[in-house]
């Protein structure tokens, strides 16, 4: 592993537990209390499980940026975020509500914060990744 990939696995990881408290923890609480007879009663319990899912996602992530890096500026980091945030949102939204009694609105907010997160974590990637005499590097 490189040291980009290990600083890039760090810093989206970070950012995955931030956004994952802005989102699920402000913005969507009262959404959640709203909502609170189709979530487990045990659910608190289970939140570790998450943070794992984070750390293996933020690697995964990182590491097939690294794989097909071309060095193209912060818009190759959103172009990724966007591709794989509209992936993997697409699945955990719709399938959750198509499989648990929410409200509709959740599932799309679930989506649309998804997609989000994910250009969010591969901007990063892409200023992490930059190379000193690139626009991205340059913060231009």
């Amino acid at each position: 592993m490189t040291k980009k990939v290990g600083i890039g696995f760090v810093v989206v990881f970070v950012l995955m537990e931030v956004m994952s408290f802005v989102i699920h923890g402000v913005l969507l609480a009262s959404a959640y209390e709203e909502t609170k007879d189709i979530w487990r009663p045990d659910m608190e319990s289970l939140m570790w499980v998450y943070h794992v899912l984070s750390l293996i996602g933020a690697f995964f992530f990182t590491f097939i940026f690294s794989k097909g890096y071309e060095g193209k500026g912060i818009g190759e980091g959103v172009r990724y975020g966007l591709y794989i945030g509209i992936w993997m949102s697409t699945g955990m939204a719709y399938g959750s509500y198509g499989m648990i009694a929410m409200p509709y609105s959740l599932a799309m907010q679930w989506f649309l914060y998804g997609i989000v997160e994910y250009v969010i974590y591969g901007a990063a990637l892409a200023l992490v990744f930059a190379r000193k005499d690139t626009p991205a590097a340059k913060g231009t």
